[in-house]
């Protein structure tokens, strides 16, 4: 077999074994140096310590599997615009959002961020994917925010961008004062809207998805880094017990994010009763108790092994089914390309304190596009289920020939349908019972088998096409988010795409969001009949 994988294919493996050790079909691990550096156990680490630290990094790079022993990023896009500075901005030229909600969608502000050393994008890189913050003092609407810790965040959109580019960030408010905020929020995720030219989608994604179930939401800030315009950011909500006593009035309860992985494998599938087979899939980012372990297996057991015929009243108590319909209805009606019908991951759950569980979308970058030539999405294309290309592995690619054997992911090797990953990138024809044979997605394949669900699921698609895949319903919208950004986009010397890039995903052309959003409603509601 030819082992020389392109860049898509090497993707999916140095998003397993990322910047540090990995598990077989898991996200990449985080890597815990930061208790080995500081020195005066304050838990963080200052210049000093982060000296060392990055020392010891350079010294000790990450374990790496692939071809070659590249781990690192890849590089910038071949679209992008050249990495040039950008022009000064000072806190003084910055209008105030005054009074507008830390989210709201008609306010641009602006994010100072000032590093103590000139190689901030250096150290940050440095210590991606290990559990030390670089800080920083943030201001916003003109109030300084000191010792606010900031760690660049993601995966592909961190290593698919070169240095010099906009790459995404994590600012945590409480990194030294627990009772620190911005605007209520003690996170704040910096998004570089990768994938997408227009860097509306995932905001108007989260607009659509807050009309139907608790979601994150955002909008958009411009940032400033030493003094330097970043550009336009993404500014989306963190899924913390913040989110969670805003939107379910209360802060305790189980929290776990089910992380990006090429590989899929967090689909709620049954793993056993040990709590070591899901904590390879799954972060709790609550307490770590082995009773939320218990619950989580239990629903994965329910959700498995209840026959159809009774499946409902067993879920009932312990999933708030009609949440998790939704949920799956927008993933698919909106062609969430990240999202749990493609590969079963990047999103979360909450178990409430009455012990039901809630399913929370959490990457939205990817919505509401075709991927045209990278695959479009009817039934029987692409992998069991239809559903396009194979996301992340060139044709002919033998995973067990190149990983050797496998007892991991699930237990017993790769899941019935193929290799884990899901159908794969979707497009304005994909099927809305995609997947429904994927044994590694029960939450569609076991929800969608019982027909009263299935029906109200269908129902729920055909509403979001209805109601909000309508142009004359979207476009003023879109307009008015274009209006708030386009000249902060057009001077960006940092984005990921060109001007005439941006100018064409807000056109009328087949690349553009109009184009997907006319054809993808005319697709679902002739498939759906009332």
């Amino acid at each position: 077999m030819n082992r020389t994988l392109p860049l898509i294919g090497a993707l999916v493996v140095v998003s397993l074994v990322g910047l540090g050790a990995q598990t077989p079909f898991g996200p990449p691990v985080e890597r815990k140096i930061l208790s080995q550096f500081d020195a005066n156990q304050d838990s963080r680490l200052d210049a000093a310590e982060r000296k060392a630290a990055r020392a010891w990094l350079a010294a000790n790079p990450a374990q790496c599997v692939f071809p070659g022993g590249r781990c690192g990023g890849f590089g910038g896009r071949g679209n992008a615009v050249a990495p040039a500075p950008g022009r000064p901005v000072a806190p003084a030229d910055a209008a105030s959002g005054g009074k507008a909600p830390l989210y709201d969608t008609a306010t641009l502000r602006t994010v100072f961020l000032q590093f103590e050393g000139p190689d901030w994008e250096q150290e940050l890189g440095d210590f991606h994917n290990t559990d030390v913050e670089v800080p920083a003092v943030v201001t916003v609407d003109g109030k300084t925010y000191r010792d606010v810790g900031v760690h660049f965040r993601g995966m592909s959109s961190f290593m698919m961008v070169g240095a010099g580019q906009k790459r995404s960030l994590n600012l945590s408010f409480d990194f030294v004062n627990d009772d620190q905020r911005l605007l209520g929020a003690r996170t704040q995720n910096l998004l570089n809207a990768n994938g997408d030219a227009t860097f509306v989608r995932p905001v108007l994604y989260a607009a659509i998805a807050n009309r139907y179930i608790p979601a994150p939401k955002a909008n958009f800030v411009r940032v400033v880094i030493n003094g330097e315009s970043w550009g336009v950011y993404i500014n989306a909500e963190q899924f913390n017990s913040d989110f969670t006593r805003d939107r379910f009035g209360s802060a305790k309860g189980a929290r776990w994010k089910v992380p990006g992985s090429p590989m899929g494998g967090g689909g709620l599938t049954y793993l056993g009763e040990d709590a070591e087979a899901y904590r390879r899939l799954y972060e709790i980012k609550s307490k770590d108790d082995a009773a939320s372990w218990a619950q989580l297996a239990t629903l994965t057991r329910v959700l498995n092994q209840t026959p159809v015929e009774t499946l409902e009243s067993a879920l009932a108590p312990i999933l708030d089914i009609d949440g998790a319909l939704r949920f799956l209805a927008l993933d698919v009606a909106l062609v969430n390309s990240d999202g749990y019908w493609s590969r079963a991951s990047d999103y979360s759950l909450y178990q409430d304190e009455t012990g039901r569980f809630h399913v929370i979308p959490h990457d939205m970058n990817e919505g509401l596009m075709d991927e045209g030539g990278r695959g479009r999405g009817g039934p029987g294309r692409g992998g069991p289920g239809g559903g396009g290309r194979g996301r992340g592995l060139p044709p002919g690619f033998d995973p067990g020939a190149f990983f050797g054997p496998q007892g991991g992911f699930p237990p017993g090797g790769f899941p019935p349908g193929g290799f884990p990953g899901g159908p794969g990138r979707g497009g304005v024809d994909l099927d809305p019972l995609v997947g429904l044979d994927r044994t590694d997605m029960p939450l569609r394949s076991k929800l969608l088998a019982v027909p009263a669900l299935r029906a109200r699921y269908l129902t729920y698609v055909r509403d979001i096409a209805e109601q909000w895949l309508d142009w004359n319903r979207l476009g003023p919208i879109v307009a008015a988010y274009r209006a708030l950004i386009e000249a902060e986009v057009r001077a960006d010397t940092r984005k990921l795409f060109t001007t005439e890039a941006f100018e064409a995903g807000l056109a009328t052309g087949e690349e553009s969001l109009r184009h997907f959003v006319d054809e993808r409603r005319a697709f679902l509601l002739k498939s759906i009949p009332r």
